[in-house]
């Protein structure tokens, strides 16, 4: 093997963005950490930068004119001299609809705007790292097959230095692994963040009126009878009520108003006692970004879970309403990641959810079909809890379940999945969790999903 002693190259930087002050910010502070660096103000001009010398990295805006960002990706990525270049955008876009799209056009990364200055340099550098070890992974892999090629002139050495490659290869492979799971993992916490959020916001914004509504209700029956009992207290001391009162409280039917007024305020006093409910929720389910293990009810998880996607459990004019039939067990309180473990929950009920709704249109107008969901919960031993996750949807395959919990794979239609889903689910139980989740496809064609994990989890983070 070659080993120069001459100091590396520095990197070579491509910027691409039609705002000369982004261009100006960055080209400064990526020439300051070192590197080279090329500006262009279009997306075509761009193209034409890229194919001429190649750039070890690429910086890309997204709304600019003519091509976007995701066009010249595209384009980068259908030409064999720079399809292998790392693309990082840039771009005030901060939906997770758009983030998604960016990698599923081949991005590498993706920076929201206005961003953090320290980010970007650790991004740019972590980037051009696995660059760096794709390419020593490539140069190994050809190192590797030419020295097979000479293996009956120099057998003993080459054993040696087939044992060296392989260690060589396998920290490569190790090294790229863990960037894609830490790029996964980025979009994925920035989508449950997200939700999070717009959770606890509405949560909190409904609370302050109903808890006033919820405190004074009771009051409000209390003086409902009080001013009943003097009614009454009135028609017993003046039997012979006046011509007038009599012909109004035989208008009103007063006997008719105090009784249904009764019956409305409880039904008021029902009502908000179960937007009460909700609320609480709510609140437990905007934990999510919770990174603290603590001891935690997974049946509550369970419940504000199924409350956040309650719309999608609803008729629609495809289906009937689908039924969540639950078997709770009896289970102590688990010691885990709460915030993740909630993760879990919503993608494996919404996951259920739209393969009962992928189901061949008019499959539900049977009388008999009826679209389900079951869940059900037991202790497995004294430090093991598992639950499980049934649907009659249209299921999966045999000869696909083995990827499923592959990054990035998806048997959903495009813009519909992103294939992050159930890989985020595995990382969560296996890695994070020490648990278990495994995937079977029922008798009837739907699937279950069952994890199972320890009462007491010991902490990763």
């Amino acid at each position: 093997m070659n080993h120069s002693t001459d100091p590396p190259e520095p990197a070579n930087i491509l910027l691409i963005d039609d705002l000369p002050n982004n261009l100006r910010l960055l080209s400064s502070l990526l020439t300051k950490q070192g590197y080279k660096v090329r500006s262009v103000i279009n997306g075509a001009m761009g193209l034409k930068a890229a194919r001429a010398k190649p750039p070890d990295l690429i910086l890309l805006d997204i709304n600019m004119p003519d091509l976007n960002g995701y066009q010249v990706c595209e384009q980068l990525k259908q030409t064999e001299v720079t399809q292998d270049i790392p693309v990082i955008f840039l771009s005030a876009l901060d939906d997770v609809i758009d983030k998604v799209k960016a990698f599923r056009v081949g991005g590498s990364d993706y920076i929201t705007k206005p961003f953090q200055i320290e980010e970007v340099i650790v991004r740019v550098q972590n980037q051009l790292q696995l660059r760096q070890a794709q390419k020593m992974l490539a140069e190994q892999n050809i190192i590797l097959e030419q020295e097979i090629c000479d293996r009956t002139k120099i057998q003993a050495s080459l054993e040696e230095r087939e044992i060296e490659l392989q260690q060589q290869t396998e920290r490569l492979e190790a090294a790229l692994t863990k960037i894609q799971n830490t790029q996964l993992q980025l979009v994925q916490s920035e989508k449950m963040a997200s939700l999070g959020q717009l959770v606890a916001g509405i949560a909190h914004e409904i609370n302050n009126p109903v808890s006033f509504i919820y405190g004074n209700v009771h009051y409000v029956n209390d003086y409902l009878d009080n001013l009943v009992d003097t009614i009454k207290i009135y028609q017993k001391s003046y039997p012979e009520p006046t011509e007038e009162i009599k012909a109004f409280t035989e208008e009103i039917d007063l006997d008719f108003v105090i009784d249904d007024l009764k019956t409305m305020i409880g039904s008021m006093e029902n009502g908000v006692e179960r937007i009460h409910g909700i609320v609480l929720g709510l609140r437990t389910f905007s934990r999510l970004d919770e990174a603290a293990i603590k001891s935690v009810d997974l049946h509550e998880g369970i419940e504000s879970t199924l409350l956040i996607v309650q719309h999608r459990l609803q008729e629609t004019r495809d289906r009937p309403p689908i039924q969540v039939v639950k078997h709770y067990g009896e289970l102590p309180k688990v010691t885990c990641y709460s915030g993740q473990i909630h993760q879990v929950f919503l993608h494996l009920i919404e996951n259920a959810i739209d393969a009962i709704e992928d189901k061949p249109l008019g499959y539900w107008t049977s009388a008999d079909a009826i679209p389900t969901l079951e869940i059900s919960t037991k202790l497995m031993n004294d430090h093991e809890v598992q639950i499980c996750f049934k649907d009659n949807g249209v299921g999966i395959e045999d000869d696909i379940k083995t990827q499923i919990f592959n990054p990035f794979f998806t048997t959903k239609s495009v813009g519909k999945g992103s294939g992050l889903g159930l890989s985020i689910c595995y990382k969560i139980i296996v890695e994070e969790h020490q648990g278990e989740l495994s995937y079977s496809r029922l008798p009837d064609g739907g699937s279950q999903f069952m994890l199972q994990i320890p009462v007491h989890c010991k902490e990763t983070m």
